[in-house]
């Protein structure tokens, strides 16, 4: 821990973390001092944003190539009506300088590729799955497990969601697998994607609007106690949650050794080897 301290300003606006055993005010500067890559400002990414802002920490990525659109709004609350048109990663920016000014927040308006992805990634304490699509969920899943960077998963369906974390600790710069066969991994729950247009998205068959408020709330906690060192991740956990019966159900999940990322014989070694505008296939090549 650094010696830095929190100003009086700083105990008035986090109090309600400084006064809990379990945060106090080492847990709070562990906050200010963390950081989170947030991929994705939409349904998920927004009350992420919101919410990792208000917590304090202290600096947030935010990757998104979107511009903000009026059908956006009824479930992506980091946006509002006068930003429609504008950079989603600016609208977020401009919501969480407001909010807090203790984050600062770094935007890319980019499009996550295998290219580009260790120069975003690299340099953040947690990752925060928050894209719509599957080739960035395998290509966040699959360099995140080769770095070592822990990675907070969430998607919606319709009325339906899913929430857990990939701590990714077991990989060390001399080991490449699963040592204690207790960490799975994105691939090992989801082998591969479906075929492009099996799966319809939310233009095409809706969405609840504030599932995703609920989804994104669950992997900003995540990421919270994650940076605290404190409390019970989701790590072999699928959280799985319906907002029309108003029932969560959790499945454990183990990790696959045949798992080309983090298996028994790995045959990803790097994103390159990886076709993720496809089904998410290691190339031929």
């Amino acid at each position: 821990m650094s010696d830095l301290r929190l100003d009086a300003t700083q105990l008035d606006r986090y109090s309600r973390h400084v006064i809990m055993d379990e945060i106090g005010p080492e847990g709070q500067k562990r906050l200010l001092e963390g950081s989170v890559l947030v991929v994705g400002a939409g349904g998920l990414g927004s009350p992420a944003i919101q919410y990792l802002a208000a917590a304090g920490v202290g600096r947030l990525g935010i990757v998104d190539d979107d511009a903000v659109e009026r059908s956006n709004l009824q479930r992506q609350i980091v946006h509002a009506d006068g930003d429609v048109g504008r950079p989603k990663v600016e609208s977020a920016a401009d919501y969480v300088a407001a909010l807090n000014p203790d984050v600062d927040v770094e935007t890319h308006e980019i499009r996550l590729t295998a290219e580009n992805v260790a120069d975003l990634v690299d340099g953040y304490d947690v990752v925060l799955d928050a894209s719509d699509n599957f080739a960035t969920r395998y290509l966040l899943n699959d360099h995140c497990v080769l770095s070592g960077t822990p990675l907070s998963h969430g998607a919606i369906y319709r009325f339906e969601g899913q929430v857990t974390t990939f701590t990714n600790d077991r990989n060390s710069d001399d080991a490449t697998v699963a040592d204690d066969g207790d960490a799975p991994c994105y691939r090992c729950i989801f082998p591969e994607a479906p075929e492009p247009g099996t799966v319809p998205d939310c233009a095409t068959t809706g969405v609840l609007g504030v599932l995703p408020g609920t989804v994104g709330c669950l992997q900003a906690t995540e990421v919270v106690k994650y940076l605290l060192e404190n409390g019970d991740l989701l790590e072999g956990r699928l959280l799985m949650y319906d907002a029309m019966e108003m029932s969560f159900e959790t499945v454990d999940v183990r990790p696959n050794p045949a798992c080309p990322v983090c298996g028994d014989d790995p045959e990803i070694e790097s994103v390159e080897d990886v076709a993720y505008e496809g089904t998410c296939e290691i190339s031929a090549d």
